[in-house]
C-alpha cells in the first residue's frame, strides 16, 4: 500500500530537523556560561530570590473595624446601622465582613429597647467569636449611672436585679470595660495589650520633669503606636491613671464595677431619693474614674478649641501607644467630628430616636503590603477612616507610609 505524499515527505524532513534542535541546544547550554560568564542556573535562583515579596514571601495583612457611638435603647435604628456598615445581614446576625465591631458606651436608657439591644450585642459577640471575629464593648456613662442606681429605665427591682446579678450585670463585669486599645497589626498582640510594655519603664513621668514624647516611640518598632484607643468620654490629658492604657483604667473600672453591682443593701433610687453616690470604700483612683476629668465623661475633646486640642493630644497618643483617639458621649447631630486631621474622632451622632440625629458609623481599613525584595522588608502601612451614613460615605483621614522590619501576624 502506497503511504500518503504528506506522510513521506514528513518521514524524510523531520528527522534531521530534530537531531539538528537537539545539537544546537546542547551547544548553547555548554558555550553560553563560557562566553559570557553567565551562571544560567545562577541566575534563574536569584531571580527567584530577589523577586518581590508579595508574589514569593510575604502576604499583605488586612483588618476591618467598624465603631458606632451611643445607641440608647434604640434596636431599631441600631440594626440600620449596623446593616449599612457591613456587620450584620439582613437577618441582623454577623455578616463575617468585618474583624472588630467596637460600641462605645450608652446602650441603655432613653428609648425603649435598653434590654432587647445588651442581648443582641451578646449574640452578636457570640457569632463573631465563632468565625474568627471580634466585638468590644464599653461602659458609658449611662450604663454607670444606673450602677449607681440613677434611676433611667424600667422599674425598680427589675433594673437592679439585671444589673447586679442578673444578664445585663453579668455580661458587663464580664464583657465590658471601660477603655480598650485596638492594634491595627497583630504583631502588636491581641486588643488591650498594655501601652507601654513593662519593659520601658514608662509608666510614669516625674510632674516636674518636661514631658518628651520620644520617650514613648522606638525606632526598632515602626508599628508601636499603630493602634487605637476607644472610651466613651475621653482620655483627658490631665488624668492621673492613663497608663498603662489601657490596664489601670480597667482595673480601675472592675473594681468599682464590682463594689457596686455587691453593695448591700442597694440604695434607692434617685430621684426622688438622694443622690447615693459611690459606695463607702471607694478610692480616690476609682472616684476619678468617674468625675468630670475622667474616661467615662471627659468632654474636652469635642468642646475645646482646636487649637488647644492639637496640642493636648500629642502627648496622650505618645502614652497611650496609639495615632488616633476615637469616643461618643458628646453628639452633633450632623456628623461624625474628626479635629486634628483624625487624631481625634467623635462618633456620637445622636442615632437613637429619641435624639433625632443621624444614623452614622466609622469604618477603619488598615493594610499591610509588602513592597520591594524580601531581603529589605519594606512594608507600605495604610488606614483609610471613612464616616459612614444611610446614603454615603465621607473619607475623613487617609494615612500612609512606608515601614522596615519582620511583622509577624502569629
Amino acid at each position: 500500500m502506497e503511504l500518503p505524499r504528506s506522510t513521506l515527505i514528513f518521514w524524510i524532513f523531520a528527522p534531521p530537523l530534530v537531531i539538528f534542535y537537539l545539537y544546537y541546544t546542547l551547544q548553547l547550554h555548554l558555550l553560553l556560561p563560557q562566553l559570557t560568564g553567565v551562571n544560567l542556573r545562577a541566575l534563574l535562583s536569584g531571580a527567584l530570590q530577589n523577586a518581590p515579596e508579595g508574589d514569593f514571601g510575604r502576604q499583605p495583612f488586612v483588618r476591618h473595624i467598624v465603631a458606632v457611638g451611643d445607641l440608647h435603647g434604640d434596636l431599631h435604628n441600631a440594626r440600620k446601622v449596623l446593616q449599612f456598615s457591613g456587620v450584620i445581614d439582613n437577618f441582623g446576625n454577623w455578616s463575617g465582613d468585618v474583624d472588630f465591631l467596637v460600641q462605645t458606651g450608652d446602650i441603655i436608657d432613653r428609648g425603649d429597647d435598653t434590654i432587647a439591644l445588651f442581648d443582641w450585642m451578646d449574640q452578636l459577640r457570640g457569632q463573631a467569636a465563632a468565625v474568627g471575629g471580634t466585638v468590644l464593648s464599653h461602659l458609658g456613662n449611662h450604663e454607670w449611672m444606673n450602677a449607681i442606681e440613677i434611676k433611667t429605665f424600667g422599674s425598680v427591682a427589675e433594673r437592679q436585679k439585671l444589673i447586679t446579678t442578673g444578664r445585663i450585670g453579668r455580661t458587663w463585669a464580664v464583657n465590658y470595660t471601660t477603655a480598650s486599645r485596638l492594634p491595627l497589626h497583630p504583631s502588636l498582640g491581641p486588643p488591650n495589650t498594655p501601652f507601654p510594655p513593662e519593659s520601658k519603664h514608662l509608666y510614669h513621668q516625674k510632674e516636674n520633669v518636661e514631658f518628651d514624647i520620644s520617650h514613648y516611640y522606638d525606632s526598632h518598632m515602626p508599628l508601636s503606636h499603630s493602634a487605637i484607643s476607644f472610651v466613651h468620654g475621653g482620655l483627658s490629658p490631665t488624668y492621673q491613671d492613663l497608663t498603662p492604657f489601657p490596664t489601670r483604667i480597667n482595673e480601675l473600672s472592675d473594681s468599682l464595677l464590682k463594689k457596686l453591682q455587691t453593695r448591700m443593701p442597694l440604695p434607692k433610687p434617685h430621684p426622688p431619693e438622694k443622690y447615693p453616690g459611690l459606695p463607702d470604700g471607694s478610692t480616690q483612683a476609682e472616684q476619678a474614674l468617674y468625675d468630670s476629668n475622667g474616661p467615662v465623661w471627659y468632654r474636652g475633646w469635642a468642646l475645646d478649641s482646636e487649637e488647644k486640642v492639637c496640642a493636648d493630644v500629642e502627648p496622650v497618643l505618645a502614652r497611650t501607644g496609639t495615632r488616633r483617639m476615637i469616643m461618643g458621649h458628646t453628639p452633633d447631630f450632623q456628623n461624625i467630628q474628626s479635629r486634628c486631621d483624625g487624631k481625634v474622632i467623635i462618633i456620637d451622632t445622636g442615632i437613637s430616636h429619641a435624639y433625632g440625629g443621624i444614623l452614622s458609623a466609622l469604618s477603619i481599613h488598615y493594610t499591610l503590603t509588602p513592597i520591594g525584595y524580601d531581603k529589605e522588608k519594606r512594608w507600605m502601612e495604610k488606614e483609610v477612616v471613612s464616616a459612614l451614613y444611610p446614603d454615603k460615605q465621607e473619607i475623613l483621614v487617609v494615612d500612609e507610609r512606608e515601614v522596615v522590619g519582620d511583622f509577624s501576624t502569629i
